[in-house]
């Protein structure tokens, strides 16, 4: 359904994780947004190699694989995109000379990718217990050619459209961390998806909450 002012009516994909499944890293987190599934691996804090040793603070890492081929530009764009919001909100003077390393592994993109990455990697470094400034929630949104905002589009939708953009927020102030877009839009539309997706982003921010109490409930502790 179309509303008044372009945006259809529609809420964000379902989205349901599962923390602490794997066996040889400090945290990771598998989640689905819809179909799209990503799991993320942290190893760290952990030693790092001279050449990449900070003094003051610990060198983040992003390594990112996809389904199936090598990593070409794209992915290492991609990476960088990651490892700037996860430096962003990671504390890392609590943890100087030393490493952390994120993994990212492509289960299944089927939309909203980047939102998807990056809140895996959000879930997987809380359920390790690395220091965090702030938690983010990143939410994306399309513009269709009819001018009409899709929220947490699928991968047949941002085949369609005219531009996507992915909003990175903090759960202080709810301030903007990244923003990455592809297509052409307007001055309003930009507005208009910057404030559709910080309102969606609280439902993401609860989903961490619901998550995490699930994770720690006694039930799960004395399993």
């Amino acid at each position: 359904m179309k509303t008044d002012d372009n945006h259809v009516d529609k809420v964000m994909r379902e989205m349901t994780c599962e923390l602490g499944q794997l066996t040889r890293c400090d945290g990771d987190a598998c989640l689905m947004q819809g179909e799209t599934c990503v799991t993320t691996a942290i190893y760290g804090p952990t030693e790092v190699r001279m050449n990449k040793e900070i003094l003051d603070r610990a060198t983040v890492e992003v390594v990112y694989k996809s389904k199936v081929g090598l990593p070409g530009c794209a992915e290492k764009m991609f990476e960088r995109i990651i490892r700037n919001t996860c430096e962003t909100m990671i504390l890392t003077t609590a943890h100087p000379r030393s490493g952390i390393n994120i993994i990212i592994q492509e289960m299944q993109n089927s939309g909203s990718y980047l939102a998807c990455c990056i809140n895996s990697a959000c879930l997987a470094l809380l359920d390790a217990g690395v220091s965090l400034k702030f938690l983010v929630a990143a939410v994306t949104c399309l513009i269709n050619n009819e001018g009409e905002i899709i929220l947490d589009p699928n991968s047949k939708q941002e085949k369609d459209g005219k531009a996507l953009l992915t909003f990175v927020f903090d759960n202080k102030d709810f301030n903007i961390v990244t923003v990455n877009t592809k297509g052409s839009y307007s001055s309003k539309q930009f507005k208009d998806c910057t404030s559709l997706c910080k309102t969606s982003s609280k439902q993401v921010f609860e989903f961490y909450k619901k998550s995490m109490e699930k994770l720690l409930s006694k039930d799960n502790f004395v399993k």
